[in-house]
């Protein structure tokens, strides 16, 4: 899976990010299914841990998103879209036109 944040939002007053916009995606052959929500967060600037927003990392962040979620069922919802993708449950079309 291939994970990314899109944006952050965060206080102005004392940089403490408050939303992250996240992004999924898995390939297999030619079909891609992806995902994208928010995560939102409390920044405390006295909580020890407490990273100041320009000493944050993709990396850190995408761990903040993928504690607060159920990673496995996100994977399921994107493996079922594989297999949509790859065989569609219905199709279109009409037997006199060709296709």
């Amino acid at each position: 899976m291939n994970w990314t944040i899109a944006q952050l939002e965060r206080n102005s007053a004392d940089d403490g990010v408050t939303v992250a916009h996240w992004r999924v995606s898995k390939t297999e052959g030619e079909h891609t299914a992806s995902s994208y929500g928010t995560c939102g967060f409390t920044p405390d600037t006295e909580k020890e841990g407490f990273v100041a927003f320009d000493e944050l990392t993709e990396a850190s962040v995408l761990e903040w998103v993928q504690a607060t979620m159920d990673v496995e069922a996100l994977e399921a919802g994107l493996d079922a879209q594989l297999e949509a993708l790859s065989n569609p449950p219905t199709v279109a079309g009409m037997p006199w036109a060709a296709e």
